[in-house]
């Protein structure tokens, strides 16, 4: 019976080996990038010597954390790392709904294979090259905007990079244009599983369009929308570096509000080279990204508990 056993365990092993093939590299990518950098949590709690390295430099307890609190600037960067992410999730949900409601309407195949293509470019696209599309609207001198649109109307060109009033609205279009693509394509994957029973029998009780979609599309899509508001809720206390300090271009009149926890820190780390509290940074974040989290499942789970992650 014990060599039967091995047998059929051996056959077992031969026969799910391509499957943990296919998983091998997502394993090593798992713990090179997630798993072994966590050694690195502990540069938070340290007074970095690079002489002595990371475990024989002295220990610091939380001084590395009153960093982000010591400065004036704490408030400003926190409300606008919050601010900004709270705008982005709400807007990323009816967004990309809205869109996916809009491809699903689309009946030319190859039309909507194009239209697929062109919102998923921004979101293939680096914030370098993001970044000096935008200058090439904004420039004082030679901006679209100024040259083509306001001059034009009679209206005197402005020193966008120098206006920090305006870059919250320009920063929330950059965003959503940028990254709509990818949360819309997302939710009109799970659009086009729903059956077209559904749609069908209500074409022939007389429900209008906007009616299909208030009562079947938007419900049937609710776990999906739930989904990703819990993941995105987890990074609320983390922004996109590359929209919040290349876009801008890091102009020093805009950090009113454009200034985040990430910029701030990297900015700090380049003027300090001070690498436990940039790590400080990191896992504060961490942490308060993983408290909302938890805190968001929780309430979902209580309204609605097959919805919850966890």
């Amino acid at each position: 019976m014990t060599e039967n056993k091995r047998k059929r365990q051996a056959r077992r092993i031969i026969q799910y080996l391509p499957i943990y093939i296919m998983m091998l590299p997502g394993l090593i990518y798992l713990v090179i990038n997630n798993i072994l950098p966590m050694f690195g949590v502990i540069i938070a709690f340290k007074n970095l010597d690079f002489r002595k390295g990371i475990l024989f430099s002295d220990w610091a307890g939380f001084e590395n954390f009153r960093f982000l609190f010591a400065s004036g600037e704490a408030f400003k960067m926190i409300r606008n790392t919050l601010g900004y992410n709270i705008v982005f999730i709400v807007l990323g949900i009816i967004m990309g709904v809205a869109v996916a409601i809009l491809m699903n309407e689309v009946r030319s195949k190859l039309a909507l294979k194009a239209y697929q293509t062109f919102i998923l470019i921004p979101n293939l696209m680096s914030f370098v090259i993001i970044s000096y599309l935008v200058y090439a609207f904004l420039a004082p001198d030679t901006g679209l905007v100024n040259n083509s649109i306001l001059e034009p109307l009679g209206i005197s060109g402005i020193s966008w990079y120098t206006k920090p009033e305006y870059w919250p609205l320009i920063l929330t279009i950059v965003n959503m244009w940028q990254s709509i693509g990818f949360t819309a394509i997302i939710y009109y994957s799970t659009i086009i599983g729903i059956s077209t029973d559904y749609y069908e029998a209500a074409t022939l009780d007389g429900a209008s369009k906007w009616q299909q979609i208030k009562n079947i599309t938007l419900p049937l899509l609710k776990p999906t929308i739930i989904t990703l508001f819990i993941l995105n809720v987890g990074h609320i206390f983390n922004s996109n570096f590359g929209l919040f300090y290349q876009v801008p271009r890091n102009q020093g009149m805009l950090y009113e509000t454009t200034r985040t926890i990430d910029v701030y820190v990297y900015n700090a780390l380049m003027n300090n080279n001070d690498y436990a509290m940039s790590s400080a940074a990191s896992v504060f974040q961490s942490f308060v990204g993983a408290f909302t989290l938890i805190a968001a499942n929780m309430i979902i789970r209580k309204v609605r508990p097959e919805d919850s992650l966890f």
